[in-house]
């Protein structure tokens, strides 16, 4: 690549060139050198723009994997719950304030985040207010709660009878929890989808950025318009 040089630039070499030729040496030799590093420097420049390129296309391929993982756990959540064929009851709509209509089929995470809710309440209202920790494992011959295995009724084998609203419980609280998990899996996969736009979005940029680079690169080499005959030459 062949720098331009200025009429100052000219007289000073004619000027040395004149004086020594040791010194002509030296500046042709100052001149290579400034090359050189010019050339170390745009070879550098170029492997991170090429590196961004790179990074960028990871980026790309990552965010379309997320995106397609994230839709793919999305509807499986979804076909699941539908396949349970659960309907909502008809105080569900007064129990969940409007989020869930009596009859309405639960097809969706936040469908099956309120009909847990409304499961719950049902599972207070046969224990009266009891949870778990606070019943009985056993019932009395009359009917009491206990959780004394020898004041337990006992059944014709001669086992103790077992508290069925803390077995009731239990189940509620099984049945619930899968319906709260499916709502968190919803969640996860909207999140997974969510990512992945921002990881395309990031590559893009990581493109976008490499190859502004390599154009900034290219303006840079063209080389400078020269004057016209008859015309004053600028100077700064």
């Amino acid at each position: 690549m062949q720098l331009a040089t200025s009429p100052q630039q000219g007289s000073v070499r004619a000027r040395m060139a004149s004086r020594s030729p040791n010194a002509t040496v030296r500046l042709e030799a100052m001149e290579t050198g400034n090359a050189k590093r010019k050339e170390r420097k745009m070879s550098k420049r170029k492997f991170f723009e090429w590196g961004g390129i790179v990074a960028g296309c990871v980026l790309i391929c990552f965010g379309a994997v997320a995106i397609f993982m994230g839709a793919n756990g999305f509807n499986t959540v979804r076909d699941s719950i539908a396949e349970q064929k659960i309907t909502a009851t008809p105080d569900a709509g007064e129990i969940t304030n409007g989020k869930l209509e009596p009859g309405q089929a639960i097809k969706t995470g936040a469908d099956a985040r309120a009909f847990a809710d409304v499961m719950e309440f049902h599972a207070l209202e046969s224990t009266e207010g009891q949870r778990y920790a606070e019943m009985g494992r056993f019932l009395t011959p009359s009917g009491e709660e206990t959780s004394d295995e020898a004041e337990a009724a006992k059944t014709p084998e001669g086992r103790p009878v077992e508290n069925g609203l803390r077995n009731l419980w239990v189940t509620e609280t099984a049945l619930s929890t899968a319906l709260n998990v499916s709502y968190m899996a919803e969640q996860l996969a909207l999140f997974g989808i969510v990512v992945g736009v921002a990881l395309l979005l990031s590559g893009v940029g990581f493109i976008v950025l490499a190859l502004g680079g390599a154009l900034r690169r290219i303006e840079a080499r063209q080389p400078a318009a020269k004057p016209v005959a008859g015309q004053p030459v600028p100077t700064s």
